[in-house]
């Protein structure tokens, strides 16, 4: 049986759409397509009309998401779907989840009339993929599952300050629905997810690898707010002993964590942690005031669930220890929780099987960073993922993606989904 393959003209198919999507989110100094608003909403738009300029069907799901469908033979079976999202980070680059939806509308193009198809072939380009907007990510996923809570549809945008139930209903979601924690999507519909991404690291790079297939996600827990307050006074009047120095007491902290973190390392833990956001409140910091107030965030990520579990009860342990030491006092606000995922073992095989018939390696990698992928394998779906080699990291403007990397990551999520849907 004819396998499929890309046409000629497929380096030049995506250029034009990668050119079409940076117009879309272009800042001036990176892409910005915020979270259920829109930019990310003309993205969309933008991949529908060019899906259906290929003979496919393009519509949106109860939760705004962009669904391009492929009909298969039996509509009795599972479907088989890919994608990835179009949002992105402030002043991000243009192929963070992009490039996995533009080889998602080249694929399905290139099985539009492959034999033995007998599964229906989905791509669906998610919303709200980032936490960098609502400081929780995979909105469009969770949504379809009935995990989006109360909290999460009250929070607001960073920038404007609007909130999630209002953006997600003018973006055409079914908030009802999603407020009342309805499951919109059965995980039974599909027999599976593939996800191609950008690697947002470096490890393909200086490995020489341009794909790899991803063994699993970590998952993180974060705070987007934690205050320190302690008690402002004159820098020169105050001596260390009757300081309550928010900054210090917040620096400390830091440091400790970062020890623990060491020394989980140092037993063969996995974990990432990053406070990503400090500081003291402009309208009142100055030179010759002692800080105080301390506002920061926290963010710890690992595969496994019990290192998170672990570095959140040191984190309290310390922050109760800081408190007596220097008379601060440390706020939480609610934590938001990912759970790790672990990807197919046998769509991993079947990967690394089509990677070698195509020629290039069939390395495996862990995924540092979250991706939809998760959502669907914590919800049922067996999911699976492949990296394309990506120089300069992600979150950034600076994303490097070559053609032929993209072309090749292309490919082995074509010959993936081609065997999928036969099946």
């Amino acid at each position: 049986m004819p396998e499929p393959n890309l046409p000629a003209d497929a380096a030049a198919t995506a250029d034009d759409l990668f050119a079409a999507l940076h117009r879309i989110g272009w800042d001036g100094t990176g892409i910005t397509r915020p979270s259920y608003a829109g930019a990310e909403s003309a993205a969309l738009d933008l991949i529908a009309e060019r899906a259906r300029t290929l003979g496919l069907a393009a519509t949106r799901d109860r939760a705004a998401n962009l669904v391009v469908t492929l009909p298969g033979a039996d509509p009795t079976l599972p479907a088989v779907a890919c994608g990835s999202h179009l949002d992105s980070v402030p002043q991000g680059g243009n192929f963070d989840g992009a490039a996995g939806v533009v080889a998602g509308v080249m694929a399905l193009a290139a099985l539009r009339d492959l034999p033995g198809r007998r599964r229906a072939l989905r791509l669906m380009a998610l919303r709200g993929e980032e936490s960098a907007w609502f400081a929780r990510p995979y909105l469009g996923s969770s949504a379809l599952f009935g995990a989006l809570s109360a909290e999460d549809l009250a929070t607001r945008r960073l920038g404007d300050g609007e909130i999630l139930a209002e953006a997600m209903a003018a973006a055409g979601a079914d908030l009802p629905a999603i407020a009342a924690g309805h499951r919109l999507l059965d995980p039974a519909e599909l027999a599976a997810w593939f996800e191609l991404h950008i690697e947002q690291g470096p490890v393909l790079l200086a490995r020489h690898l341009p794909v790899a297939v991803v063994t699993g996600l970590r998952g993180n827990l974060r705070h987007r707010e934690i205050d320190c307050v302690g008690a402002a006074g004159h820098s020169g009047a105050v001596p260390r002993w009757l300081r309550h120095d928010a900054v210090f007491a917040v620096a400390e902290l830091i440091a400790r964590l970062d020890r623990h973190w060491q020394q989980m390392l140092a037993q063969g833990q996995d974990l990432v942690v990053t406070v990503g956001t400090i500081g003291t409140d402009p309208a009142e910091h100055a030179i010759s005031r002692i800080p105080g107030h301390v506002r920061f965030s926290l963010e710890a990520r690992s595969e496994s669930a019990e290192t998170l579990a672990a570095f959140d009860a040191l984190l309290h342990e310390e922050c109760a220890a800081i408190e007596a030491a220097s008379g601060v006092s440390f706020r939480f606000d609610r934590r938001r929780d990912t759970a790790p995922a672990r990807m197919d073992p046998t769509l991993i095989a079947g990967l690394r099987a089509a990677a070698i018939a195509l020629g290039l390696p069939a390395e495996t990698i862990p995924s540092g960073a979250g991706h939809d992928a998760a959502v669907f394998a914590n919800h049922g779906v067996p999911a699976a993922m492949i990296f394309v080699r990506n120089a300069h990291g992600s979150h950034n403007p600076h994303e490097a993606m070559a053609m032929a990397d993209f072309l090749d990551g292309t490919r082995l999520l074509l010959a993936a989904l081609a065997r999928a849907v036969r099946q």
